[in-house]
């Protein structure tokens, strides 16, 4: 049987739930929430403080504004999913020849052939590829997540950036340290060093990602 430790989740992985369990536990969800965990039972690790007897999560419903933050207990995840994982799989032709973000990400994997640290879809393409649900539309954008554990230079995350440019679609790489995210994009071209950092206390101004020096950020506005 499958056992979940809370500290080998982290966000942006997707888990493959009990959904009686949950639905049981969220006496005050919307009624679609019931109708979508029943029907693809997967919820999304939301950022913030994960402990042995709660993980903040995400449901997604039918529409794009059904989302309902909750929390899970560790004993109702089934599997877990991380966006690296998800690199892996495959969608059917008809819809990977047809949808903008699906053909992204595969000249995405081209381009960053080279890159060393684990990275993935996430968003509804990653959603997509770990439930086999058809969310991802003509409009969607590409979600990505790069984990990096240890420091990556400005130069890298131009290089890196460089290859998102000119894609057939809005392209999001969220660059995910043990501390916090930040934007590829904002770490890759401006000229500030300090950068927009996603903690799970709230957004904060600095400049190191990689540090846990709170007391020297300045709060976002």
């Amino acid at each position: 049987m499958f056992h979940c430790e809370p500290h080998s989740v982290r966000t942006h992985d997707l888990l493959e739930i009990d959904a009686n369990r949950l639905i049981a536990a969220q006496a005050s969800a919307p009624q679609w929430v019931e109708e979508s965990l029943r029907r693809s039972p997967f919820v999304v690790v939301r950022r913030g403080r994960v402990t042995d007897h709660e993980i903040p999560v995400g449901v997604r419903g039918a529409e794009r504004n059904q989302r309902w933050a909750t929390f899970c207990h560790p004993k109702f995840v089934k599997t877990i999913l991380s966006p690296p994982q998800l690199l892996r799989r495959t969608v059917p032709m008809s819809r990977a020849n047809v949808i903008r973000a699906f053909r992204a990400l595969n000249v995405l994997k081209n381009r960053w052939t080279d890159l060393d640290l684990p990275w993935g879809p996430t968003g509804s393409v990653g959603f997509e590829l770990a439930t086999g649900r058809p969310v991802t539309t003509e409009v969607s954008d590409l979600d990505i997540a790069i984990r990096a554990r240890d420091r990556i230079s400005r130069e890298q995350a131009r290089s890196l950036w460089e290859r998102v440019v000119g894609l057939q679609t809005k392209v999001d790489v969220r660059v995910e340290t043990p501390e916090c995210s930040f934007s590829l994009e904002e770490f890759a071209c401006t000229s500030s060093p300090r950068i927009l950092l996603r903690y799970a206390e709230g957004l904060r101004l600095g400049d190191d990602p990689w540090s846990g020096c709170l007391n020297m950020m300045e709060t976002a506005s």
